[in-house]
């Protein structure tokens, strides 16, 4: 893709902010020079952490946004074009009190009669559609891969397999053997899990009985006169657990929490007895068959977690803001079009391509995909159903995904370059994630990352956003820092709605910030490489800048 050329120093001469609707203009000069930045040192207090991914680096010496610096020194009282984001994920609680007033509705749909009045093939489809139905566990792909072809190939050497079928049993064989590693990995986790919770617990209550307090410190067990040895062997173990939370009982949380997420793996990411997708109806492997689900975009219970995923990412991009509740969205101007198709598992291909033509035909100027899988066996659904997006001047906004691996030697689904190839679309934005701290632990650990394959960088670490039943929460990935993105592509397109995706695409790339700083890449202190060098833009999205540069191109 050829980046946009207009350096920072040539807009700062000569930008004008004005917009649609614009007051007086405004004079603004991009964000630069951030190597001279000096390091926060001090942890961040409750309220900072909750909003760090609005502030200035500059200002704040936290790798923000400048998103608080765009709205009091570009935007004030200007007013924009009010923009469709597609939130293709889990499903989304409507009812939420910080999205309720941020959710799309369709215009050509009669809530309630039953009726496909806007004649599209979906009934009563008011805030998006739900390919999944009542659908909350599925499989992980390559499990399905591992049932699909099992009977034919299970037992069988390479030389039995005729030429026609080898690249069919390489796929079967290479997804058995990760297949394999994953259960057991899991399994094992599991049972760590156990026995570590199964110890801390009496631990935490004989000397939480003998402080008196359940959230004791350090201090307060190294204050414990003339311990026994029993005693001794506890306030060891407990001051341990302290190095990973701020109190015990948010480390017995954590692993109950990680107990769960390993049986649910297990009942359902891993379960090859069961085929989860045959109450919908459809036939998965034909993309014709177009017309499943139904009109729920919380599915079939909201309270659960399976719609925490969507909830916070939709939050991200849109909550209502001053509204003095919860928490503030990127951009306003904002409707959140609900279009449920990611499972408890690995997503079908079938579902996400369909997705992304439903959000497109019904108005959707940007899309936030944060999922991904390793597998996928009708991608080429799915890449046209991108190309199909960027013919109508749509841009997408995908997550990285959350491995620590390097995307320009692995392939990872969606993406829109296969094998490190030319782009598919020149509207298909891919993000890895920031940590609050500048400096070398600047990239999340988690995060993936590539010089080609990854386009950009923004807040991925403890995210505060929206989860349901009215209620906050902190989460962290990739899928974070996507709707962080998708939310500054909603603001330019609001207020510079002459610009195409293609530029929305280009100035996130060429306005953000970058930095000389070595950083430790997938979490490994021996892996490091300059910031600069392990995306294509070699930037962090910053909000002030691609509104500055967004004036200058639209003129």
């Amino acid at each position: 893709m050829k980046i946009f050329k207009i350096t920072l120093f040539a807009v700062a001469m000569s930008t004008v902010l004005a917009s649609c609707g614009s007051g007086a203009a405004i004079v603004a000069t991009p964000i630069q020079n951030i190597d001279a930045n000096p390091l926060k040192i001090a942890p961040l207090a409750d309220e900072q952490l909750k909003h760090w991914p609005a502030m200035d680096l500059v200002k704040d010496t936290i790798p923000g946004m400048s998103v608080d610096k765009a709205y009091s020194e570009i935007i004030k009282n200007r007013k924009g074009q009010t923009v469709i984001v597609g939130v293709i994920d889990s499903g989304v609680d409507i009812d939420h009190e910080d999205l309720k007033n941020v959710i799309w509705t369709n215009p050509g749909e009669i809530a309630g009669n039953g009726v496909d009045d806007d004649k599209n093939g979906y009934v009563d489809d008011i805030h998006g559609w739900n390919f999944l139905g009542n659908i909350t566990g599925e499989n992980m792909e390559y499990v399905r891969i591992v049932r699909k072809f099992g009977p034919k190939y299970e037992g069988k050497s390479e030389a039995s397999i005729s030429a026609a079928d080898r690249k069919e049993f390489a796929l079967y064989q290479k997804a058995k053997v990760e297949f394999e590693k994953e259960m057991a990995d899991n399994n094992e986790g599991k049972v760590r899990y156990e026995q570590i919770l199964s110890q801390l617990k009496p631990t935490h209550n004989a000397i939480a009985k003998k402080l008196g307090k359940e959230n004791y410190t350090k201090e307060d067990l190294s204050a414990i006169k003339n311990p026994s040895a029993e005693e001794r062997q506890q306030i060891a173990m407990l001051n341990q657990m302290l190095n990973y939370a701020d109190s015990v009982p948010e480390v017995i949380k954590e692993l109950e929490n990680g107990i769960e997420y390993f049986t649910g793996r297990a009942e359902n990411n891993f379960n090859t007895t069961k085929d989860f997708r045959s109450v919908l109806g459809d036939n998965p492997e034909d993309i014709t068959d177009n017309i499943y689900g139904d009109n729920n975009v919380a599915g079939p219970d909201p309270t659960r977690d399976n719609v925490k995923h969507g909830t916070h990412v939709s939050g991200i991009i849109a909550a209502q803001r001053n509204n003095k509740i919860g928490m503030d969205g990127v951009a306003n101007n904002v409707k959140i079009l609900v279009v449920r198709a990611v499972p408890d598992g690995d997503e079908y291909d079938k579902d996400i391509a369909l997705a992304i033509r439903y959000a497109v035909d019904n108005g959707a100027k940007v899309l936030n995909t944060s999922f991904g899988k390793y597998y996928s066996p009708h991608a080429d659904w799915v890449y046209d159903a991108i190309k199909y997006a960027a013919s109508k001047d749509v841009l997408i906004v995908n997550a990285a995904g959350n491995d620590g691996l390097d995307l320009d030697t692995v392939n990872i689904y969606p993406n829109d370059q296969f094998d490190n190839g030319s782009e598919m679309a020149d509207s298909f934005l891919t993000v890895g994630a920031l940590n609050f701290k500048y400096g070398s632990e600047l990239v999340a650990d988690f995060s993936n990352y590539g010089k080609t394959n990854v386009d950009v960088f923004a807040p991925g670490v403890k995210i505060w956003s929206t989860t349901p039943l009215s209620t906050y929460e902190y989460l962290q990935g990739t899928s974070m820092a996507a709707p962080e993105v998708a939310g500054v592509a909603a603001m330019v397109r609001s207020y510079y709605p002459n610009l195409s995706a293609k530029q929305v695409k280009q100035i996130l790339m060429d306005s953000g910030l970058t930095t000389n700083t070595k950083v430790v890449l997938g979490g490994d202190k021996s892996n490091t490489d300059s910031f600069a060098n392990i995306s294509k833009s070699g930037k962090m999205v910053n909000l002030y800048n691609a509104l500055i540069m967004a004036d200058k191109m639209s003129k």
